[in-house]
């Protein structure tokens, strides 16, 4: 089960925090990530982060503007999201899957949970 929380308002140029917490799975190396999905738009991979080596891999929009990492102790996981700007605001999900090593990706079927989401809204 995945859980998120730290959406809200915010006006174009502000930050927000998201924060995951998960529980009911016990996967020592995963890696976990945040996806958005806007009104009529499909879902998008925006940032996600391996377990193993703290790496994170970011789509193009968000490198340089957000930042993402877990503590795979307390199974939980944070996206920064700095300079926000208005094409940001969607729900955003977080997800995790099992992996050993190696780049964490973007493909959804590969993902086994989900949480319900945090709606984000910048104006």
């Amino acid at each position: 089960q995945l859980v998120e929380s730290g959406g809200g308002s915010v006006q174009a140029g502000g930050s927000l925090r998201l924060s995951c917490a998960a529980s009911g799975y016990t996967y020592n190396r995963n890696c976990m990530a945040w996806f958005r999905q806007a009104p009529g738009k499909g879902r998008e991979g925006v940032a996600a982060t391996y377990s193993g080596d703290s790496s994170a891999i970011y789509t193009d929009s968000a490198k340089g503007r957000f930042t993402t990492s877990q503590d795979n102790a307390s199974k939980t996981a944070v996206l920064q999201m700095n300079s926000l700007k208005p094409e940001d605001t969607a729900m955003y999900h977080c997800a995790v899957y099992v992996a050993y090593g190696g780049r964490c990706s973007f493909r959804e079927d590969f993902y086994d949970y989900w949480g319900p989401g945090t709606q984000v809204t910048v104006s």
